[in-house]
């Protein structure tokens, strides 16, 4: 049988989502360990994106195949019981064999969290990037527009990245204010290696007036990371949720942290 399962974690003590030769800790070598003691049986799974060293996600997707008859209950409860306090197994349902998390996909929404405050965070060390000094919201928002529709994101593309070419689909993107806390919230069919980051990283900068608005669109046309913003850090970035077509009966809620 195949299942699909919900997935939420905190990456700060995580070496990324992808399993690692040289032994490190990652969230997929968590999961695949709880998955296969419940079932008393090696289970592997495929993720719906493969997140980075520090980076958090509430609405992970994985798929996994195994000949245990367990029900959905005991892939969420029975797999908590195994797995450390930084992951936890959210929702469990039986997929169709043609069914893949990652392939099956249609969108994937990603939230970044900015604390813009003098003080540095305590509590939400790691949870959130934290940034001092004034931004201009409204100029980030309106800069962020360029990005929408199908482009060659080049420009926002890590030189690791793997992917055969860069067009993506960007479906939408807000930023918005709620107190101390700036929120971007975006969403495409996919995502190349650090481009949410990479993205973030720009809106910084014209947020903090050092570039105006319009060069969100000439970074585009550019096609040039070296002309693009830094890769803002991991802690602020969150997977939220990943979509998928009606017929597969998925549909978790989005689950957006927010610490406003």
């Amino acid at each position: 049988m195949k299942f699909a399962l919900g997935i939420e974690y905190d990456g700060s003590q995580f070496a990324g989502w992808q399993m690692q030769k040289h032994g490190t800790r990652t969230v997929q070598e968590c999961v695949e360990k709880a998955l296969s003691s419940v079932a008393n049986q090696p289970v592997q799974v495929v993720c719906a994106g493969r997140t980075d060293t520090g980076v958090h996600a509430t609405g992970q997707v994985v798929h996994f195949e195994c000949d245990a008859v367990r029900d959905e209950k005991a892939w969420v409860m029975g797999v908590n019981t195994q797995l450390p306090d930084d992951v936890a197994s959210v929702w469990a349902k039986s997929v169709a064999d043609d069914f893949s998390a990652r392939f099956s996909a249609t969108a994937r929404q990603y939230r970044y969290i900015i604390l813009n405050r003098t003080a540095r965070p305590a509590i939400l060390n790691k949870k959130v990037t934290w940034k001092h000094g004034e931004f201009n919201v409204e100029a980030m928002h309106q800069a962020a527009q360029a990005l929408i529709g199908e482009q060659d994101f080049s420009a926002f593309r890590s030189s690791a990245c793997q992917a055969e070419h860069a067009n993506r689909n960007m479906h939408w993107v807000k930023v918005s204010r709620q107190g101390d806390y700036i929120y971007i919230d975006i969403e495409a069919n996919a995502f190349l290696h650090h481009m949410v980051r990479n993205i973030v990283g720009s809106l910084m900068m014209i947020g903090q007036n050092v570039e105006p608005v319009l060069w969100m669109a000439d970074l585009l046309r550019g096609k040039d990371r070296n002309a693009a913003g830094p890769t803002a850090p991991a802690d602020g970035l969150y997977l939220v949720k990943v979509t998928y077509p009606q017929e597969t009966a998925i549909d978790p809620s989005v689950i957006l942290p927010s610490f406003s």
